[in-house]
Order: structure tokens, then sequence, then C-alpha cells
């Protein structure tokens, strides 16, 4: 006998409500398109709002010599130049009129004395560029868009709602399968379109900043559906987490504290980030030779600290630094933002981090230093899109935000996630109702649908015996110890061979009871299968990269290799595995290939100023 289902008819389905779906479902609202938005958690409460320190935007409020370019080149000399040049020039050249959207919406910014959205520095910007609000910007950006989403007649809120299967025909996407979670109740989505809106899998790891909804679930169910995966390889592991107490360890320590005069030092009082600095990097926020001599000397009136390095540079510098055996009591770093700013600018400007520590580990930041150290936050990969509509290998199916691939190269800049929500929401959301419009719907077969509610339901046999919350467990102590900050060829061959075995228990994870009213148990379930298939390609395409680069290092191959820089190994699945091909970005324009790689800022600037006046779009 069939298992019931209600079928509903849209013409663009959501799948996330963060700040990259919220704003995909306004892009294809304003096209004119029905949108229906599901999402696992409440609106309102998506991941979006852990990004606190602010979006990137080159708006030129902090500093005048702020443009598209410098922003265009700093985001490639973050990602290791391995970034998708297209989305870095549209994500530069997009990003400040999509926080003036933003301002237009509602959002509140804080202010420079002129009456400008305030601008702060963050690691790997040449200038202040976060447009922010306090440290508290993601929360501010997903009220701004849920208030303008709910506001409009043709989008529909599924909250607490779950996607399981995608499904196709002919190469194209026809809708998805979901359930209800405070039910359990089956829901059939028949749509033209689908966007993928989902955010990354950092529960993966055993330490992470990620919130709980954060299992994968839109790449794995991409994946099934055809689209292919890369740059899995690339996960970023943000250096500031906290690390005491246990019960808290990995929370998000925002960038803000450094971009807001915050130090590293270790167990010994040195601010030893001068000692992580790489030569390629002396003169990256410099004017003069004289400067960065004294940048290098700790002379903090040099215009840049070392503390706003890169992200994938500090990360390394603590774990350096605990492994010498330098690291603070609890295996971390020391960051003092009270030997910068007075008690009453911090609790102005960074009032959740105050709030956090004060609560969580009873520690006064106004007076006291914070105990940090890497924790995983984001992945640079995932699904591979067309950089120019969002649109990824199967037809009709779109990306954005955190789910697609391409914008951040090997490793992300700090604020460029919630501008690349906004800038690449918008394509994906617009291009997904425009093709919405111009096609028919493709009915969904009974016998598919019936398939995928039979899947859905499998871990309510009784002869499964395997606990989902022990398996989720040992995968993330798994992904720590084959696939985290360092990696080699050996540990990551016998990870995947610990991951095969897991995906085999996966078939057999049991939910308790036979109930499915918010059933978390049986959520589990289906959230370790999404969770094992996403760390077997990201640990397949991390044992493909022989090299070092950004977020990914290999201590076996420890340089990084220029000859492959702009290659992609480009995962699809295969039946119960999946196959890779290497493949390469288009050149990049002469023009653009030369600001992407100066070296000084004075060259920088320069090299701007020329292609202005060229008239370089």
């Amino acid at each position: 006998m069939s298992e019931e289902y209600k079928k509903l008819e849209y013409d663009v389905l959501i799948v996330g409500a963060g700040g990259s779906g919220l704003r995909a479902a306004i892009g294809a609202a304003e096209k004119g398109a029905k949108v229906a938005v599901i999402t696992k958690s409440l609106l309102g409460k998506a991941h979006t709002v852990m990004a606190e320190g602010g979006a990137a935007a080159a708006l030129s409020n902090a500093d005048s010599r702020d443009n598209w370019m410098v922003h265009f080149r700093d985001t490639m000399q973050g990602g290791k130049q391995h970034n998708n040049w297209l989305m870095a020039k549209i994500h530069a050249q997009q990003s400040a009129d999509r926080i003036r959207e933003l301002e237009r919406y509602g959002a509140v910014f804080d202010r420079t004395k002129e009456g400008k959205i305030n601008q702060r520095p963050f690691g790997g910007h040449t200038f202040p560029r976060l447009a922010h609000v306090g440290d508290r910007t993601g929360l501010e950006l997903i009220r701004t868009l849920q208030d303008e989403v709910i506001h409009r007649d043709n989008i529909d809120i599924f909250m607490e709602t779950t996607a399981t299967k995608f499904f196709t025909k002919d190469g194209r996407v026809t809708g998805a399968l979901a359930y209800e979670r405070q039910t359990g109740d089956f829901l059939v989505f028949q749509v033209k379109s689908l966007v993928v809106a989902s955010g990354g899998l950092g529960k993966t790891f055993r330490i992470t900043s990620n919130s709980w909804e954060y299992t994968g679930d839109g790449h794995a169910l991409a994946w099934d559906a055809g689209a292919e995966m890369i740059d899995m390889e690339f996960i970023q592991f943000h250096p500031t987490g906290m690390v005491w107490p246990p019960s808290v360890k990995g929370t998000l320590v925002t960038e803000g504290v450094r971009g807001e005069g915050g130090i590293l030092t270790n167990s010994e009082g040195e601010r030893f980030m001068f000692n992580y600095i790489p030569d390629n990097f002396k003169l990256d926020y410099a004017d003069t030779e004289e400067e960065a001599a004294r940048w290098l000397d700790g002379d903090d009136n040099a215009r840049r600290p070392p503390e706003l390095l890169t992200r994938d540079i500090v990360a390394r510098a603590i774990t350096a630094e605990v492994l010498a055996g330098r690291g603070s009591p609890h295996g971390g770093a020391f960051l003092n933002i009270a030997i910068a700013r007075d008690a009453s600018y911090i609790k102005k400007k960074l009032p959740s981090m105050y709030h956090q520590f004060k609560v969580l580990a009873d520690v006064d930041i106004t007076t006291d230093p914070m105990e940090v150290g890497p924790t995983t936050h984001y992945l640079m990969g995932g699904i591979r899109v067309d950089g120019e509509t969002e649109e990824t290998s199967v037809k009709g199916m779109y990306a954005c935000g955190e789910a697609a691939s391409g914008l951040h190269g090997a490793n992300r800049l700090g604020g460029n996630s919630l501008s690349d929500l906004v800038v690449f929401g918008q394509i994906a959301g617009e291009h997904a109702g425009e093709f919405a419009l111009k096609n028919e719907a493709v009915g969904i077969d009974e016998s598919s649908i019936n398939s995928a509610i039979t899947q859905a339901l499998q871990p309510f046999d009784e002869s499964n015996t395997e606990d989902p919350y022990a398996l989720h467990e040992e995968l993330r102590a798994a992904m720590e110890k084959y696939a985290g900050i360092k990696r080699t060829e050996e540990g990551l061959k016998e990870g995947l061979e610990v991951l095969m075995k897991f995906r085999e228990r996966a078939s057999k994870v049991k939910a308790i009871g036979k109930d499915r009213k918010f059933n978390t148990s049986w959520h589990q379930c289906l959230d370790i299968k999404n969770m094992i298939e996403v760390s077997i390609i990201a640990t397949a395409s991390a044992l493909q990269r022989r090299e070092s680069r950004g977020g990914h290092t290999r201590e076996d191959y420890p340089e990084t290799n220029y000859d492959l820089t702009d290659l992609l190994y480009v995962f699809k699945k295969s039946g119960d595995s999946y196959e890779v091909k290497e493949e390469r970005y288009p050149p990049i324009p002469e023009d653009l290939k030369k600001l992407a790689l100066t070296k000084t800022r004075v060259e920088l600037l320069e090299m701007a100023d020329e292609l202005a006046k060229k008239g370089v779009e």
C-alpha cells in the first residue's frame, strides 16, 4: 500500500531559508514566479545569523580608494588564485549594490559620523570593507530579508520541513519529496525549477562553529540527482572558536574581535603572528618598504596587524603554537581585545562576544583575554554552478550560498560570505524564476514518489540495529582525524575506507519507536546518510589534490603547486561510487590576471587606476 502524501505545485522551490535562500526567493518572486521556501528550522533561525562580523562590499565609505577591482584582487589573493574568476568579478562588482539594497529594505547598519554605512577592517581585505551591525550582522541580514519575503503574496514558507529527495527526468529537475518535522507527513513539490540554498556540512566534524542544520543535505540530494561537485577538499577552519568550556567548544569568535584591534598571544605572552607572515604578504598592506619593515617589527602604528592575515594562515599558526607547547591552558591561543579598546567600546561594537564569553565561559572580555582555537567553519567547495546563472549540471536546478562552489577558491575571506549570499542568491533566484516561466512543468512518476517515501521510512525497519547518534559521533571523530587541518595520503586513504564502512552501517540505522511525529531519531537517521555521503566526496577530493593550498593542507605535499592553480577535480555520482575528471577554469582575461597577481598595495592601486581609465568592466 502506498504511503499518503500531499502534492503541491509551484514554479520555483527554494531549499533553505538562510540569506541566499531568502534572497533567491525574492529574485524569483520579482520575476513573477510562484515560490515555495522550505527550511529545516524556523524562519529567522538559519545559520546565517552566526555570521557576525559584517558583509564585504566596496562601498568606499571608510577609504575612498576602495573599489570593485581592489575587492576582486583581494578575493583572488585570499582564494589562492583558485577562484572562479568570473564569480569573483561579479561578486566584487555587485556587492555594494546588494548592501545598499538591504539598507533600502530596512537593515540598520552601524554609521560613520557622516551618516554613511560604517565599515570595519577584516582579514585579507586591503581596506576596511565590512558593513556591519555591531557583531550581529547576520542576524540583521536575516531579519531584513525575512521581513521582505513574508510581505510578498507569491512566496509561501514551509517551516520545519526537510527535503529527502530531488526528482529528475531526462536530466531536468521536476520536484522534491519533503516531510514535515512536526507531523512526519510527506509533501511532494512539483516544480519547474529548484534552488539549493541549504548551507554547508560542518556537523560532519567534531569541533565546528556550525549549527545543527549543517548536515550537507543539499549537497547530498543534488549529488544523488546528478549534480557535479568541485573543490570539496577546501574546508575552512576558522582560527578563532571557543576552546573552553568543553560544552561550547568550537563556538565562533567573530573575526570582528581582531578587526577591532584584538591581538593573539601564546602562553609565553608573545604576539606570535609576526612569526608566520608569508614573504609574499609583507607588502600587501603597506605603501612603502619602510612601512612594511615597521609592520614586521611589530610597530602598532603600522597600518595592518598580522592577526588580520587570511584565515588559513592564522589557523595554521595557532595550531603550530599549540603543537610547539606554547598553547593556552585548554589547547588554543589567547585573544585579547581589552589591550586595545576600553570597556564601553567593546560592549558597543562587540555586544554578542561580550555576552557570549560572560555567560558561557565566565570571562569578561573587557578585562581578560579569551581562549580561542581553530574550528570547522565553512566549505569553499560544493555544487558546481555556472558563474553567471548559478545553474548546476542538472537542468533547472540552481545553487547559491555555501551550497555552491567557485567564488571563494581555496580560502574564503571573512565578510565575503554575507555579500555572497545576497549577490548570488539574487542571481540564482532570478534565473530560476525565468526558467520556470519559460518552461512547462514535468510530471513526477508515481513510482518515483513511492520509492523515495519507502527509502525515507527505511529507518523504521525493525531489523535495523545501528544507533544514528553513535554513528554520528564516530563520523565526526573520523573526519577530524583523517580530513582535518592537516592531511596525508595514508590518512586520507584510511579515512575513505572507514567512511565506506560507515555508509554500509548507515543503511541499517534505526529510528526509535514507530511514530513519525517530531521523531528526532528518525531525523538523525536521514541526516547521517547525507553527512557520510558528503564526507566521502570531501575526503576523496582531498586525496586527489597533491599540494597544499588555502584550506587544504597536505603534510606530504606541503608546497603549493602553481601548475594546479586553475585545476578542478570534478566529481559526479556513478552508481554507488563516483567518477572524477580533471578540468580547468576558462582563462582569465589578461588585465584581470595582472590585477589579481599584484603583490603590493601601491602596485594594486596603480593597476586598478589604469584599468578604470581603460574602462574595464
